[in-house]
């Protein structure tokens, strides 16, 4: 395992696993208290088209990608504000014609291309330094705008028609939002893939909310866990020639299993009769 840290391929992608974690724990909480799970999984799959079109007409992937992702979430946001009940309608649509237009660019495309597979299921071997650099500045940006509207951002999660009341602009923070999410999913992708990106954004948003109390607890929680599933993943990948977007899923499903089931014994105990006289009896006390 320790030879692993000594080869700048695997210290590429442990830098970006960590880099990606600090964007994943920040936004993935806010998709879920805004219950924008299906949005993001629509711009992850809209994203593919972007990549079929960079390698059909031989541009950068990571263009294609981010033009693809930024169109997807102005046109999602757009129908889920001004129309929100057929807001599932056009995720579907754009979620379909994404993918559609990547196949068949993709089909199209001479050759078996190994650069579109990594970016569809993710390797560690398509970690560049300069993605590194595109990663930290995404990070920063990331950070500054969430701290910035962090409030605003709250508002909006939990009564977004009283924060449109108060003047909050929901309209300009959903989109801002869901371009966080695009940008996110771009970034993402070289690790885990596109294909596998929304499990990533879910499911430390999943554990941290059974435990935080607010959505900063919650987004320092999701960081924690995502650095950690991120990092465990990469060395089971090492390990055993896994594919490192296959291999970190599942080690972030083991552990959102775990402590779901942690949580529920908890509860449990808490519950318990036994345990309710212990805490009557001890209130009593100090009374």
């Amino acid at each position: 395992m320790l030879e692993a840290l000594q080869m700048p391929f695997f210290q590429h992608a442990l830098i970006a696993g960590v880099l990606i974690a600090v964007a994943i724990g920040l936004i993935g909480p806010l998709t879920m208290a805004n219950k924008m799970t299906f949005m993001s999984g629509g711009i992850a799959h809209a994203t593919y088209g972007g990549v079929g079109a960079a390698i059909f007409f031989g541009f950068s992937i990571l263009v294609g990608a981010t033009v693809a992702a930024l169109v997807a979430a102005a046109v999602i946001s757009f129908i889920a504000y001004r129309y929100a009940h057929r807001a599932d309608t056009a995720i579907g649509i754009v979620w379909a014609v994404g993918m559609a237009i990547g196949v068949v660019l993709s089909d199209m495309t001479p050759g078996y291309n190994v650069d579109l597979m990594s970016f569809l299921f993710g390797s560690i071997l398509a970690v560049g330094s300069d993605d590194l650099w595109l990663m930290a500045l995404f990070d920063l940006v990331a950070l500054s705008l969430v701290w910035y509207f962090y409030y605003d951002f709250l508002a909006l999660s939990f009564d977004p028609v009283f924060a449109k009341l108060q003047g909050v602009k929901t309209g300009l923070l959903h989109l801002l939002l869901l371009i966080l999410v695009a940008m996110t999913v771009v970034l993402a992708m070289r690790l885990v893939g596109l294909i596998m990106v929304i499990a990533l954004l879910t499911m430390p948003s999943f554990s941290s909310e059974q435990y935080a109390r607010s959505l900063g607890g919650m987004m320092l929680f999701s960081i924690f866990l995502s650095i950690f599933y991120i990092v465990a993943g990469l060395f089971v990948a090492y390990l055993y020639d896994l594919s490192s977007g296959a291999s970190v899923i599942l080690v972030a499903a083991l552990g959102t299993i775990t402590l779901f089931f942690i949580k529920l014994m908890l509860r449990t105990i808490r519950h318990h009769p036994r345990h309710q006289r212990r805490a009557s009896v001890r209130r009593g006390g100090e009374a």
